[in-house]
């Protein structure tokens, strides 16, 4: 196709010379010579062909179309083009993960039947799926995307504030936008507030740059479209919106509010709850590779360093460096799983982020317990007792990378309810029992 084009400029630089005339010679002040018949047909020979004439006119038009910007005229083009880059992140992601099955395949694998739970994993909260971490990005992306034919104003909050990671950039752009929205509010008749061109520097580095911000404009009712502008031979793009009636300014507001108040979509933890049979085997954990933020090869060299190192370093540290050197190790584990060991010798066991607060844990407990609004104490490894009221991360409480912990009903409320007649709680509810396990 490009020779064609080059063959096809060159022809009409040829027959705009003439035969045997340089290219560059002014021939608009000479006249014109009659030309002979054998004159005409060498000149005819170099008149582009009826093809040749076709396909530079369309790489003329093609590049005459290159030079406009492209514009989005829906929200199939939009969710087309992210589609494309959710597969090319798939794609790395794929190899990420190859990568870090070649790593760990250095070092031996337990046996998925021998772990204490199968792996780490996470519930999106649009669809409910479980997804494991690498999937869940790329799954909360493209539920997002699909809710713009339900509601494309909460479908771009949520784009702009799960897709962006800079959280600095998102509250400048949330900043602009909204004032957008005050302008026309403030001045609807005024059209200035009601343009906005694609090339303003503002725009450009504080709007544009943030995904979902345009998608956000057009589900407010701005169009693209191309202007002219003064001083200038091309049009340019313009995000333009329509004068709008009172109810509409109204609308405006409040999907200005919902943008402020968007927070970002993640998934969140499934903690897996699990009833098991009493068990000798409760204080024995075999963990998955997800719950270190070190690779297997990393943690295994650690250790045996670690091991080495004990007696040589036990009489120099100072408790201070013990615990420098503690904090540390807590920050090698993202989540950990505990067990509860109950009053009827069953155990309740679920994971958690390593640095999910104590409330937290207790709120699962909770949640477990068919009488869950009774209090209880939880006895940690050592004796120490835990403060459900305590603002403390589990692995400031030396509870990951997994720990076996001792449920007490309060003494004094079961001595209340002994006096009155009653009989002891029930303790888990009716569907932990129904999946109940013997621990391997």
């Amino acid at each position: 196709m490009k020779k064609l084009f080059d063959d096809f400029k060159r022809d009409i630089k040829f027959k705009s010379a003439g035969p045997g005339k340089k290219l560059t010679e002014d021939t608009s002040t000479k006249p014109e010579v009659s030309q002979s018949s054998s004159s005409a047909k060498q000149q005819d020979r170099y008149a582009p062909s009826e093809g040749a004439q076709r396909a530079g006119a369309a790489a003329l038009a093609r590049i005459e179309q290159q030079s406009r910007p492209k514009v989005h005229t829906s929200h199939d083009a939009i969710r087309n083009q992210v589609k494309r880059e959710l597969e090319a992140e798939a794609a790395s992601l794929a190899e990420k993960d190859k990568a870090a099955v070649a790593e760990e395949s250095k070092v031996p694998v337990k046996d998925p039947a021998c772990l204490s739970v199968s792996g780490v994993y996470f519930t999106c909260p649009l669809t409910g799926a479980t997804l494991t971490k690498s999937e869940r990005e790329i799954h909360i992306k493209e539920a997002i995307l699909m809710r713009f034919e339900e509601d494309a104003v909460e479908a771009s909050v949520m784009m702009i504030h799960t897709f962006n990671k800079d959280r600095e950039k998102v509250k400048a752009a949330v900043d602009i936008i909204s004032k957008y929205v005050d302008n026309i509010c403030k001045c609807p008749s005024e059209e200035k507030y009601r343009k906005i061109k694609l090339s303003n520097k503002v725009f450009q580095e504080k709007v544009r740059s943030v995904e979902g911000s345009r998608e956000f404009l057009q589900a407010l009712g701005f169009t693209s479209i191309m202007l002219p502008v003064e001083g200038q031979e091309e049009e340019e793009e313009f995000l333009v919106l329509p004068e709008q009636s009172s109810d509409a300014l109204e609308l405006m507001k409040e999907r200005r509010d919902r943008l402020q108040r968007g927070e970002p979509v993640r998934a969140q933890l499934d903690r897996q709850p699990q009833a098991f049979r009493p068990s000798p085997n409760a204080q024995r954990f075999e963990l998955p590779p997800e719950f270190y933020n070190l690779t297997a090869e990393e943690l295994k060299r650690e250790q045996q360093q670690r091991s080495d190192l004990v007696e040589k370093n036990a009489m120099l540290r100072t408790k201070a460096m013990r615990e420098k050197e503690e904090q540390r190790e807590r920050r090698k584990y993202n989540y950990t799983l505990l067990r509860i060991r109950l009053p009827d010798g069953n155990l309740l066991q679920g994971t958690f982020y390593a640095w999910d607060r104590l409330p937290v844990l207790f709120g699962f407990v909770r949640e477990s317990l068919v009488d869950g609004w009774q209090p209880f104490e939880l006895i940690a490894p050592g004796g120490q007792k835990l403060e459900e009221a305590e603002e403390v991360a589990l692995a400031e409480r030396n509870l990951v990378p997994a720990a076996l912990l001792t449920f007490a009903w309060d003494a004094a409320v079961q001595a209340d309810i002994a006096a009155a007649g009653g009989k002891s709680p029930t303790l888990l509810k009716p569907e932990l029992l129904e999946t109940i396990r013997t621990l391997n």
